[in-house]
């Protein structure tokens, strides 16, 4: 979809981004950033930018994962492409190179080859939908920009994109950080069986305001709603867990208490269609990844419905 687009300086996106991960990616794996505040601004549409950061960075911890210990990189910094370097989609210009880096397992030249293929996945059935890079190749390619990929199984991967400056800054670029987000001080009962998402979200809900129970299973969650029905205000729940499903969950929750809001997060909207949602007591599916901006808006306009 073409986006709407403006004036970016990304360093606040890439701040913001790494603030949410740092909360949510174990401290075996040591965050080096080198951010160059003046690196200038791109035209873009903000909520892209962030989905390519949060991406590639996600990525590079699942290539750690299982290590006792690892390193996740990131720089941003103004870069000039001359002739020399134009290969590829790239032409002589200025750009914003934007680098991760991780530690991990590396990759083959066969599996280097297939990277961006939609629905390509490395990862165990269940934990990756193969949308994350193929979403940000398109992302990248729409703003007329690269991508350049090093590995080699053993030795880590590395992962460099170049984005067109804005030729006209604008006096004031969007300063998306301090937009207002909606927030509140409700009680919200978050449920994931993935420890990073699980800690991502609390870690947003927190930030707005909200006071958050934070579950790693479904049956925890029933156990803990139905001991204390009337201690929270809203549930935020995965679909795809073990043990109970999602919608199960709602469903069952919804037994206990009528009229609790529920809001599911899902990568996978063609297993819960808005009907079949609303059959179970959900109010909204929100697709993964959560959007800071989408999720606040999206809890407290059922709160306040």
């Amino acid at each position: 979809m073409e986006q709407e687009r403006r004036p970016i300086e990304v360093y606040l996106v890439v701040k913001e981004a790494l603030k949410l991960l740092r909360a949510s990616i174990p401290t075996n794996i040591e965050f080096k950033s080198t951010i160059d505040e003046k690196s200038g601004a791109v035209l873009a549409d903000p909520t892209q930018i962030h989905q390519l950061i949060m991406n590639l960075c996600t990525n590079a911890y699942h290539a750690m994962r299982g290590d006792d210990a690892g390193t996740l990189g990131v720089s941003l910094r103004a870069a000039e492409i001359n002739k020399q370097d134009a290969h590829g989609l790239l032409h002589p210009g200025n750009y914003l190179e934007f680098t991760v880096s991780d530690t991990g397992c590396g990759m083959s030249p066969e599996i280097m080859e297939r990277i961006f293929d939609p629905y390509f996945t490395t990862k165990p059935r269940g934990e990756g939908t193969g949308m994350g890079l193929a979403m940000v190749h398109g992302i990248v390619t729409q703003y007329e920009g690269d991508i350049r990929v090093e590995s080699a199984l053993g030795q880590g991967t590395t992962i460099r994109v170049y984005l067109p400056q804005a030729e006209n800054k604008a006096p004031e670029a969007e300063r998306i950080i301090s937009q207002q987000l909606p927030g509140g001080n409700e009680r919200v009962l978050v449920v994931d069986d993935e420890h990073m998402v699980l800690a991502m979200h609390t870690n947003m809900l927190e930030r707005l305001g909200y006071k958050v129970t934070a579950m790693p299973s479904s049956k925890e969650a029933l156990a803990e709603f139905s001991a204390r029905p009337q201690d929270f205000d809203l549930v935020l729940t995965d679909m795809a867990m073990p043990g109970m499903q999602g919608d199960i969950l709602a469903q069952k929750i919804r037994q206990v208490r009528a009229d609790i809001p529920i809001l599911m997060c899902t990568g996978f909207s063609e297993k819960l269609t808005p009907e079949r949602a609303q059959g179970f007591g959900i109010g909204k599916i929100i697709m993964k990844p959560l959007l800071f901006r989408e999720l606040a808006t999206s809890i407290r306009e059922f709160l306040d419905s």
